[in-house]
Order: structure tokens, then C-alpha cells, then sequence
């Protein structure tokens, strides 16, 4: 079968008709009320979705405070190399990200886990803990949600089984809350 970027943008086109909007707009306001009420935001995932988490909160730290010039009080679990590889080395690559908001998480705090596959065990880990806690858990994931879509308490599903459109979707849905958060509108 031969690529065609045609093709990709039919199928990216239909997995965005598929995206729950009232469950992408619930979600956007899960991040605003944190920001708000000056919780701290986390994000974690691992690979593609270890950038996407890095992305989110640089860019939400960045543009958020530059809009209204209020902090953003935003980490991202996944940025600290030597912290997560002092976590795996020592204690177990399932527990990096758990472990960390063991030191940083308090009740009210957001946590957000993003998974391709919604099965990377240290994510999965890292939202029950946050529930423990009294933390607020969203899941940004795909395929069938997987574990991480049944942990956590919020959830934003892209209902496709193709990485790559799901990563697409994840990072579609950090534009939107940085749009939110920034009070921009949309233009084409």
C-alpha cells in the first residue's frame, strides 16, 4: 500500500468528527479552573506523548501568563532526564512519574496523563496516585482508552486505533486550552 497524504488528512478528518466535543470543552475547563484557583498542573506521558506533555506545559506557562499575567503554575514529569532516569535506575520505570508527585502533588492539584495506547503503566501509576490524593485526573488518550481512560476521572478520548492520529489529536488539544487560557479566538 502506497502513502497518501490525502488519504491521511480523509482519515484525521474523520477522527475529528468522531472527538466528544462536550468532553473536550469539559476538559478545557478542568485546566482553566486549576489555572485559576492557582493549582499546579502536571503532565506526563512517554515517547511522542512525553513531548506532547512538554509542549502543553511550555507552552500554557508561556502564553498564559503573557495573555493575563497571571502564573501558570505548570511541570511537566516527563522533562527532567535526570530525575526520571534516577527514578528508573533505582526504583522502577513504572513508578517515575508516580514518585515525583509523591514530592510535589497536594489535594486539588491536576494531573494530566497522556497515552497513545492508554496502557503506559508509569502514566496509569502516576493517575492513581493523583487520585489517592485527592488530585483531579484527566486522561488524554486513544485506541480503546485502555487503563488510563478507566483511572482517571476525566478523559479526553480520541476514538481511533492509528498513533499517529491520536498524537495529532493530543496535540490539537493543547492548542485548544492554550487558545482558552489566552482568551484568542480563532481564526483560519
Amino acid at each position: 500500500m502506497t502513502f497518501s497524504a490525502s488519504a491521511y488528512l480523509d482519515a484525521l478528518s474523520r477522527v475529528m468528527d468522531r472527538i466528544d466535543r462536550a468532553e473536550v470543552e469539559a476538559a478545557i475547563g478542568l485546566v482553566e479552573r486549576s489555572w485559576i484557583e492557582g493549582r499546579r498542573i502536571f503532565a506526563c506521558g512517554n515517547g511522542g506523548s512525553a513531548l506532547t506533555a512538554s509542549h502543553y506545559i511550555h507552552e500554557w506557562n508561556k502564553m498564559a501568563y503573557l495573555a493575563e499575567g497571571r502564573p501558570f503554575r505548570g511541570h511537566c514529569l516527563s522533562d527532567n532526564v535526570g530525575l526520571v532516569t534516577a527514578y528508573a535506575n533505582d526504583m522502577s520505570y513504572d513508578d517515575i512519574y508516580s514518585e515525583q508527585l509523591k514530592n510535589q502533588m497536594e489535594e486539588g492539584d491536576l494531573l494530566i496523563g497522556i497515552s497513545g495506547s492508554g496502557n503506559s503503566e508509569n502514566v496509569v501509576r502516576a493517575i492513581e496516585y493523583a487520585n489517592e490524593v485527592g488530585g483531579t485526573t484527566l486522561a488524554v488518550c486513544g485506541f480503546d482508552g485502555g487503563k488510563l481512560k478507566r483511572s482517571a476521572r476525566h478523559a479526553v478520548w480520541v476514538r481511533s486505533f492509528d498513533m499517529q492520529l491520536c498524537e495529532d489529536m493530543h496535540v490539537v488539544f493543547g492548542h485548544m486550552v492554550m487558545k482558552a487560557l489566552c482568551g484568542d479566538s480563532v481564526r483560519d
